[in-house]
């Protein structure tokens, strides 16, 4: 370690901050690079880096992987770990023989911030459900379910940069953690900021008699409700539509053939040079799909080098779906998320006519969260089954699609316009290979009868209404300045204009 009493910035709490951090600290390239940012004298990096720490946000932690308290590193992993899991055993009464399910995407340090929780946890005495290979967001949630846990911890930054991690928790219903207990999370973590020496040893881990591998038993499930979910695998067999399919570099090839498979589909074609996780994302300068054309523009020489017809592509972490489609004149559509909420919408509820035709439908539900288009609430009018709204995020649909499930009701679908899909209640969070599953045999069932999804989604509009939507963001990086927005926005007293019939917007921030 670097000798502590060598800090000094001019600034007493900025000094005792950075000294502890060193004293705990076990990484010695973080620890250079601080001793750097000391030697040059710069307060104003060493601030941001030591004055505040990372805060639970939406379900958790993420942001930019690095030294400090205010970045994702062994420390402050450790100490989110001892929190959580001394919050953890306060709240559920028989947590440790419950268990936890820990998954991780590929990039880099997700395996090394899966093996320290993984460590906190056993050492706690609780079972861990840990993948043994890089996995789909919705392979955590799917798991507290399965097996019914205490929780679930993903680590991943989903779309984000490659610089960034995340630390994405799932409570025992398998909905992400909302309010009260990110707070008393975050509470416990302040309360338990010392980290342990065992707590850093992750060299037994895989010999503990508290680990336990999922991934075959959850492979094997999550298909078969796949496999079972398809009402025309003879279709599905038979189409002349050809997919291309691109993981964005992250976790989805492996797990979406399987999708493929179960559903009785040809092998699609991949996107070879986005094949495998790949912590760079050398290909994309932004490798989230919901970009459009710009991030996918490999998928598209591809499908048009193989003659396919629609492309299919998840972000790295699997839970989000986009689609594009060509037409005869050769001419792409990315579809938004809003378009797609509407197609498999449509195609969610058709195949639950099919299944159970002439019930009442009023116990049937679909969700959509405030920012989203309201086509499933025009859909809901005239078929008859129930819509409801939540506040914006997935962790408020899977949180109320369980409360609906604990009263009997069936929920079929839910969405958000960045494009975020859960197809039925398996998982109840959003998932991008079910929803890649069943967008590809909606196009399957459609190209029997000539039809297109840009076709369908015109007969949808004429059924149900015209549905419009212009969504984009804004990127701001300090935390200060997004707290003002936020505090402006909710404490806004002047009159709206209300010249326009409906109007809906969203503030996307990278970092929580």
């Amino acid at each position: 370690m670097a000798p502590t009493d060598s800090v000094n910035t001019g600034d007493t709490i900025l000094d005792d901050k950075i000294k502890e951090w060193l004293s705990w600290n076990k990484d010695s390239a973080a620890e250079n690079e601080i001793q750097n940012y000391i030697n040059e004298g710069d307060v104003k990096t060493l601030s941001k880096l030591f004055l505040k720490r990372l805060e639970f946000g939406t379900a958790g932690l993420r942001g930019r992987m690095g030294p400090g308290y205010s970045q994702l590193n062994d420390l402050v992993i450790v100490q989110t770990g001892q929190g959580f899991i001394s919050y953890l055993l306060k709240t559920i009464s028989n947590a440790k023989q419950r268990g936890v399910v820990l998954g991780y995407d590929g990039r880099y340090n997700s395996k090394r911030f899966a093996e320290l929780t993984a460590a906190i946890l056993m050492n706690n005495g609780v079972k861990v459900y840990m993948y043994s290979k890089v996995c789909p967001t919705p392979f955590v949630p799917y798991g507290v379910v399965k097996y019914k846990c205490a929780a679930g911890i993903m680590i991943t930054a989903s779309h984000n940069p490659k610089e960034d991690n995340g630390y994405k928790v799932y409570w025992d219903n398998g909905a992400q953690i909302i309010t009260p207990h990110d707070k008393g999370i975050q509470k416990s973590i302040i309360e338990n900021l010392e980290p342990l020496e065992s707590s850093f040893n992750t060299s037994a881990i895989y010999k503990n008699s508290l680990f336990k591998d999922p991934l075959e038993e959850v492979m094997q499930s999550y298909y078969k409700i796949i496999k079972d979910t398809t009402l025309y695998p003879e279709t599905n067999r038979n189409t002349i539509l050809k997919f291309t399919y691109t993981p964005m570099h992250g976790v989805g090839y492996n797990y979406m053939v399987e999708a493929f498979n179960s559903a009785s589909f040809k092998p699609f074609v991949v996107v070879e040079e986005q094949k495998d996780p790949d912590p760079e994302f050398r290909t994309v300068k932004f490798p989230n799909p919901e970009e459009g054309k710009s991030a996918l523009d490999l998928s598209l020489r591809t499908a048009n080098k193989n003659a396919s017809n629609i492309i299919l592509a998840n972000d790295p972490d699997a839970d989000r779906l986009a689609c594009a489609e060509r037409n005869e004149k050769g001419e792409w559509r990315v579809f938004t998320g809003n378009e797609l909420g509407a197609l498999l919408g449509w195609w969610m509820l058709h195949l639950h006519q099919v299944q159970y035709p002439g019930a009442d439908y009023s116990n049937v539900y679909m969700l959509a969260s405030t920012v989203s288009s309201k086509i499933l609430r025009s859909m809901a009018l005239k078929e008859g089954f129930s819509f409801e709204e939540t506040l914006t995020g997935f962790k408020w649909m899977g949180n109320r699609a369980t409360e609906l499930l604990a009263q009997n009701k069936t929920v079929i679908f839910a969405y958000e316009e960045a494009i975020g899909f859960m197809c039925g209640s398996a998982v109840l969070d959003k998932d991008g290979v079910s929803a890649g599953a069943k967008v590809a045999e909606l196009a399957a069932y459609l190209e029997t009868m000539g039809l297109t999804l840009s076709g369908k989604l015109d007969e949808i509009y004429s059924e149900y209404g015209h549905h419009i939507s212009l969504c984009s963001y804004f990127f701001c990086y300090e935390q200060q300045i997004i707290k003002s927005i936020f505090e402006r926005l909710r404490n806004f007293n002047e009159s709206p204009n209300t010249e326009m019939g409906s109007c809906q917007s969203s503030v996307v921030i990278p970092y929580h």
